[in-house]
């Protein structure tokens, strides 16, 4: 038995471990966090209080979000989102020498090359915004409602490609959270599996 209570007490040991190191949980608050935007000014969660936030991991050169950017669909959801005082955050948390890695000016140039309208690109180099919250793949979305909650964590949309066609066969669950959220309505699919390519962390 004293031989079973210590097993016991070491697997409630490793239980607490892994979700102390777990990801954000939807339904509960979003983790806080403050960084440095393209521009060298510090952004933190709560300087958007009471509004609701989209925070998207991208990296220009991976094919999934190629996708996105090349069929004008992220664009248009930035516009179309910030226009209704949604924060959008475009989050780079590619290590120096990986793919997607770049200093704020390089952000600002992609920004402006490919139409984007965030409203501040995020630098993560070291990773630690994209660990606090787990992010996985570019594109990885998570949208906070305006209490400052996570609301939805997951995939742009329903078809896990890399083809710019198959944006307008997808079902867009990112387009659908946020109409929810600025509803005041729950999110009929808080959490999808994220697809893209892995995050180039150090």
């Amino acid at each position: 038995m004293h031989l079973k209570a210590r097993l016991a007490g070491i697997a409630a040991g490793l239980l607490i471990a892994a979700t102390a190191l777990a990801g954000p949980t939807v339904g509960q608050p979003a983790p806080a966090f403050t960084a440095v935007d393209s521009r060298g000014k510090t952004v933190s969660l709560a300087d958007f209080k009471g509004r609701p936030v989209v925070l998207e991991w991208s990296n220009d050169g991976c094919p999934f979000v190629q996708k996105h950017y090349k069929s004008g669909n992220m664009q248009a959801l930035q516009k179309a989102y910030t226009a209704r005082n949604v924060a959008w955050l475009t989050v780079l948390s590619s290590a120096p020498g990986k793919q997607g890695h770049v200093d704020g000016a390089g952000a600002d140039r992609l920004s402006s090359e490919r139409g984007a309208a965030p409203t501040a690109v995020l630098l993560d180099a070291s990773g630690a915004l994209g660990k606090r919250y787990d992010a996985k793949t570019t594109p990885h979305l998570f949208v906070i409602d305006g209490n400052g909650v996570l609301a939805y964590a997951g995939a742009i949309d329903s078809i896990p490609s890399a083809d710019a066609d198959d944006v307008t066969k997808a079902t867009p669950y990112l387009q659908q959270a946020l109409d929810a959220v600025l509803a005041g309505k729950p999110v009929a699919q808080p959490a999808t599996p994220p697809y893209g390519c892995s995050i180039k962390y150090g």
